[in-house]
């Protein structure tokens, strides 16, 4: 038999969990054709040896929707060895929406994802107004990975109720309305439906995002939707539980809208410093769900969720009197000013006075620092210094060796802060439980301030190889089988015969993330993080060769992955 291509000598981790084995993959007419012994050629020979061949990574929360426009090659997660994403989560998506109403699309995801509105006003060429279409403008794009979508909540409600929707509940007309279009757009090949209900999503001005509006029995109604239909995943952001009635009530609701619809349920998970109890509780309501009979999945991280902040990009203090000011200057007249000794009082003075007043802060912004949870981000893996810790080996104010350790380098020292999982012995905890998976990146959102799209190479290079914490094979399940079973993704996620072929080929004693870097590469010139791999000698999507040693090589060979309702799918 001819091969399109024959990868040989590898170690084969299929996803399955089962253990390794050595074995060449053959892939013909986009699909695995053989696993085993190939003694037949390829049009294209990859040398395996000492690299492990597993299924291409899927990530199950990114916010990817406009960044597709814009952007064929599906970066960052594309570098990390993700072939398909999940996008349109915490009720997120560009449609439906006609294009005289896209500046409600973008409200509510402006301030809440990070993402610029000048970027997408310059990236996105309108073609939809219902989300079947833009689903067909999505299928149309070249794509370097496969994309699968939800119909996001806060884009339901401004396509039926317009300005309403950010400050009324619905009515019986626009419910209906809302049903009939997630309906039709199941039937087009959404993956499902999602929402928001947490107060760290707001619009610029301050306000909820639209789902943010609804009442339960709306939620209920729509993911009732999918019942009937008995196809679509049902994605929300949580609502705040600052008490343990308000936690057991929402907990409540939870278990039993997954029993009475029977629509697969999922939301993510992170451990808060000061609510230590919260996500064990979230444990024990998907075994307690599973074991009614439900289904439901925990989408988790593999580290800290962080914002990265330096003089380049942001800093806690931007708008503190003093350093909103110092802040407008080129970097460099930024330094010469930091270096004035009472300039830099006069910033030391106004940040220590920030630090004691309350903000509203939101999603990913940079918060005031705890210095004892500030971090000097010199290399891409852990473990990092506090600078509280540098201050006292100083002998100095942790505001002064901030200023000095971004000095040292010209203003350009990343610094990360952790806004959740700081614990890590969490972390691996929620890593190991089987109802967990590793997905909870937010690529395509926040691209100013956290880098998470390398949760999957950071899981491979710490947990696994420096840590030893999880096998390979325990950690490649958690970003591919177990998230293509959830999502129905036919064909992916495990290597075998006659599945797609989607393929990740490293090298398991280099795999890790670069240094992040921040360009000004998007659209209108808009900033963003990017961060790059070290270890992947190749990934494969759909049978073609996306990426060798993590470079283009020219082709777009991804798809967008419809629902199992879509007559295409």
């Amino acid at each position: 038999m001819q091969y399109d291509i024959v990868i040989r000598g590898g170690v084969v981790i299929d996803g399955s969990g089962l253990p390794r084995y050595q074995a060449d993959v053959g892939i013909a007419d986009g699909r695995i054709a053989t696993i085993g012994k190939i003694a037949d050629g390829g049009r294209e020979v990859i040398d395996a040896e000492g690299h492990v061949v597993a299924p291409g990574f899927i990530d199950g929360h990114t916010h990817m929707d406009a960044q597709v426009f814009w952007d064929p090659l599906g970066t960052c997660s594309c570098w990390h060895g993700v072939t398909s994403v999940v996008m349109g989560n915490c009720g997120f998506s560009l449609a439906p929406c006609a294009e005289k109403d896209k500046l409600l699309v973008m409200r509510n995801l402006e301030r809440a994802e990070d993402i610029s509105p000048s970027a997408m006003e310059a990236g996105i060429r309108w073609s939809w107004t219902t989300f079947a279409e833009y689903l067909d403008a999505v299928d149309r794009l070249p794509k370097g990975i496969n994309y699968a979508a939800y119909v996001g909540h806060s884009a339901l409600r401004t396509y039926v109720m317009g300005e309403r929707a950010f400050d009324q509940e619905a009515n019986s007309e626009d419910l209906s309305a809302m049903k009939r279009e997630l309906r039709n757009a199941i039937k087009a090949g959404a993956a499902g439906f999602s929402t928001s209900r947490t107060s760290a999503h707001q619009t610029p001005d301050d306000r909820p995002v639209a789902s943010r509006l609804a009442n339960w029995q709306e939620v209920r109604e729509l993911v009732g939707v999918m019942g009937e239909l008995g196809a679509g995943v049902f994605e929300i952001a949580q609502e705040d539980v600052p008490t343990r009635e308000r936690l057991h009530d929402f907990l409540a609701r939870m278990k039993s809208l997954a029993l009475e619809t029977g629509v697969p349920t999922t939301f993510g998970v992170v451990y808060f410093r000061k609510m230590p109890h919260i996500w064990r509780a979230f444990y024990e309501l998907v075994d307690d769900t599973v074991a009614a009979g439900g289904k439901m999945l925990v989408q988790g991280t593999s580290r800290w969720i962080s914002t990265l902040l330096s003089f380049e990009s942001t800093l806690p203090f931007d708008k503190a009197p003093v350093w909103s000011e110092i802040r407008k200057l080129p970097l460099a007249e930024q330094e010469s000013a930091v270096r004035n000794p009472g300039i830099r009082a006069r910033l030391i003075e106004a940040a220590r006075e920030y630090m004691t007043k309350r903000h509203n802060i939101v999603g990913a912004e940079a918060r005031p620092p705890d210095f004892e949870y500030f971090f000097v981000l010199d290399k891409p893996m852990p473990p990092y210094r506090s600078v509280a810790d540098i201050a006292r080996e100083r002998g100095q104010d942790p505001l002064e060796v901030m200023l000095d350790l971004a000095l040292e380098k010209h203003l350009k020292q990343f610094f990360i802060q952790p806004i959740v999982n700081e614990d890590q012995d969490v972390v691996l905890a929620m890593m190991r439980h089987p109802r967990s998976v590793v997905t909870f990146s937010d690529s395509g959102a926040h691209v100013s301030q956290i880098m998470d799209s390398s949760i999957q190479t950071h899981l491979l290079g710490y947990w696994v190889r420096e840590r030893q914490a999880l096998t390979l094979e325990q950690a490649v399940r958690k970003i591919t089988f177990d998230l293509a079973t959830f999502w129905g993704l036919k064909g992916r996620g495990l290597l075998r015969e006659g599945n797609w072929a989607d393929v990740v080929i490293f090298d398991p004693q280099a795999v890790a993330p670069q240094m992040p870097t921040l360009e000004y590469d998007l659209p209108a010139g808009a900033r963003r993080l990017k961060q790059k791999a070290t270890g992947i000698k190749a990934t494969i999507v759909n049978g073609q060769v996306l990426l060798r040693d993590n470079e283009h090589t020219g082709v777009f060979p991804g798809r967008l992955l419809r629902g199992p309702l879509a007559a295409t799918a």
